[in-house]
């Protein structure tokens, strides 16, 4: 899995089945790159020159901290700086997987979706290696896979709002962990708030309201959509999305419902001072 990487224009060149055409001298490269960097991720980008085709491997630094090393990668960004000096054509974002399939999570679909490149997956030290070609694929509503800052309960209300109201809510970074470490940070406010969303003075939200969670936090740290009768869509950390009641348990947890501006008619519109 992967945090961003900036976007670029599939080609005819990069849609080939790139494993089939690796030189084995960047293969090797690849999977020594893999077990020198195992039990983290390894990641780097595939190279091609633009005049005489031949083809090379980048190794750059997985930047994710501490253990998310192991099961996600930041790719640093002065590998694009250094592609773009040697004058090559970026073909593929690679990555492994350490003592996993090669196969691709959600979040390495959502990601390489967002780059608009190939993606070559390695898994080690089994060797196999598996290519992830952009297609429009988005994850389910439901049943997604939880990965922090790609797919959480930030992204579900991201994807939700957007395809059931055409709603574009603004994107941030966000470390893992963040409302551990106080500072006052109130990023699902925040964000909600740029996307006009208000909060009301009501114990009976409406379909389409947002629900702001505090879960063994002192600051709102999850979020979930009310979708009418009862029910809510959320994604738990650690945990598959998923329809479920917004019982007694939930509602304890929950500080703040927000409405769009849109939608508020004549409900309380509480200030943010009120709603802290």
């Amino acid at each position: 899995m992967a945090t961003a990487t900036p976007t670029a224009t599939v080609t005819e060149t990069t849609m080939q089945d790139l494993p089939s055409q690796l030189a084995p001298e960047i293969y090797s490269a690849m999977l020594e790159h893999a077990a020198a960097e195992a039990p983290r991720e390894c990641c780097g980008l595939l190279l091609g020159d633009p005049e005489s085709g031949q083809r090379m491997y980048l190794p750059a630094r997985n930047l994710a901290t501490g253990d998310g090393g192991q099961d996600r990668f930041t790719l640093d960004p002065q590998a694009w700086l250094d592609a773009e000096e040697f004058g090559q054509q970026v073909l593929a974002v690679v990555h492994s997987h350490p003592h996993a399939s090669a196969n691709p999570s959600m979040a390495d679909r959502v990601q390489c979706e967002r780059s608009g490149l190939p993606w070559l997956i390695v898994g080690w030290p089994s060797g196999a290696m598996v290519q992830v070609n952009p297609c429009g694929w988005s994850a389910p509503l439901e049943g997604r896979e939880f990965a922090h800052g790609v797919l959480d309960c930030y992204t579900l209300a991201q994807d939700w709002y957007r395809r059931e109201w055409g709603l574009v809510l603004p994107d941030f970074d966000r470390e893992d962990g963040w409302w551990e470490r106080g500072r006052g940070l109130h990023l699902y406010r925040d964000g909600l708030a740029a996307a006009g969303f208000r909060p009301v003075a009501t114990t009976q939200p409406q379909h389409g309201d947002g629900l702001l969670m505090r879960v063994v936090s002192e600051v709102e740290n999850h979020g979930a959509v009310y979708l009418g009768d009862g029910m809510m869509l959320h994604h738990l950390y650690g945990q598959l999305s998923r329809r479920e009641r917004w019982d007694w348990n939930w509602q304890r947890r929950t500080t703040l419902v927000v409405r769009h501006e849109s939608r508020l008619q004549d409900a309380a519109e509480l200030p943010l001072e009120a709603a802290a």
